[in-house]
């Protein structure tokens, strides 16, 4: 049995319907459209489902367990909303403002967050710099009571949308490349361009941009923390988000699980259900297990890191898992629809196209075998059974 609260559970519940309501009807449009309605954040936001975590004088509940954010993802994607990628704003980029900004910040961003006048960005992956931060060019040069941010960044999620960006730049590339501030780019400041959103396999209704910065001038008192340890701001960070993404591919998976158990009961082949064929049977058995055992693990780090204790292996492990679970159960799902899940018009072949980048971004695949292969020979290696 998983462990939520009874007030989690009423939250649950309450979510799913908001859903229900004011986000699943008009999903087909946000994908026709590429962007999300901004007036949904706005809507989850004065229904107290956009941020849980941010104390009550800025508008939020105050209660940073992350199962309240489990919730939210779960149910997104169970009601086939996953596009709307609102825990990116709520706790993906907000964990950024809840850690490293200081009381002023949270004052000035925050509250708007919260309702969801405002959206929230980050902006990290640069056109020749993916998984590598160190290779990042943008600069954001110290110029007394500013930073003069120059540079550009591509495949950013709400980059559309947002009216705060946290942008990663080096402030000493010459003698220190690792030296990166974390500076919050306002909408409108001047230099601030946006490219055009971009066209991408899946996950259509997610406004995903270029955004272009010539000479922007971000006042020192919208950087984050100390402006020269944002290399390590976004390795604290990095964790939790692998564990967004863990989460969302377990729920995903789950529901490619029902959507294809569904179909196989009710097609007919050569006189009998699917269902019924030892293929079948076989294959559904074997994802059945391993989507349960993929979910222990996924709340067991989930328990970890609401008593921060989730570490990058860890979390890695989570990521790397989780998405290989969900992409072969996607696979199956489209093997068993047959020729009906090759058509746009079934919700499994517009999962499988979506769920594609989720073995790419927060880190590929490949990066997280090479974050457990380095602490598997390290001297500090230790098993969970340890």
């Amino acid at each position: 049995m998983r462990q939520f609260t009874e007030e989690q559970n009423m939250f649950r519940e309450a979510y799913r319907k908001f859903l229900e309501a004011e986000v699943q009807p008009h999903m087909l449009r946000f994908q026709e459209q590429g962007i999300v309605d901004r007036e949904i954040f706005k809507k989850a936001g004065d229904q107290g489902f956009l941020m849980v975590w941010p104390e009550e004088e800025y508008g939020g509940l105050g209660d940073k367990d992350f199962r309240f954010e489990q919730i939210i993802i779960e149910e997104t994607a169970r009601a086939g909303c996953g596009e709307w990628f609102n825990t990116l704003h709520s706790r993906l980029v907000g964990r950024y403002l809840d850690i490293f900004a200081n009381d002023e910040q949270k004052q000035r961003f925050l509250p708007g967050c919260v309702s969801g006048e405002k959206i929230l960005a980050i902006a990290m992956t640069e056109p020749d710099a993916g998984s590598d931060l160190a290779g990042m060019r943008s600069t954001a040069i110290d110029k007394g009571d500013h930073f003069l941010l120059n540079g550009s960044k591509t495949f950013i999620s709400n980059g559309i949308n947002a009216d705060y960006v946290i942008v990663a730049a080096k402030t000493d590339p010459e003698n220190s490349p690792r030296s990166l501030a974390l500076l919050i780019v306002e909408r409108g400041m001047e230099g601030f361009e946006r490219g055009r959103n971009l066209d991408k396999m899946g996950m259509h209704a997610q406004d995903t941009a270029e955004l272009f910065f010539s000479d922007v001038k971000v006042p020192k008192e919208n950087v984050l923390g100390d402006a020269s340890k944002g290399f390590s701001y976004l390795m604290v960070s990095l964790a939790e988000e692998r564990l967004i993404t863990a989460t969302q591919s377990a729920a995903v998976a789950r529901r490619a699980f029902n959507l294809t158990r569904e179909f196989v009961m009710e097609r007919k082949v050569f006189g009998k259900p699917l269902s019924k064929m030892q293929n079948t049977e076989f294959k559904m058995a074997e994802m059945d297990t391993e989507i349960d055992i993929m979910q222990v693990y996924v709340d067991h780090c989930v328990a970890l890191n609401n008593e921060g204790l989730l570490t990058p292996n860890m979390a890695a492990k989570a990521k790397l898992q989780s998405t290989e679970v969900e992409w072969r159960m996607l696979d199956l799902g489209v093997q068993l629809h047959g020729g009906a899940g090759y058509m746009s018009e079934y919700p499994i072949s517009y999962l499988f196209t979506s769920a594609r980048v989720n073995r790419i971004f927060a880190g590929s695949s490949e990066i997280m075998k090479l974050i457990i292969s380095r602490d598997l020979f390290s001297d500090q290696y230790t098993s969970i059974l340890d």
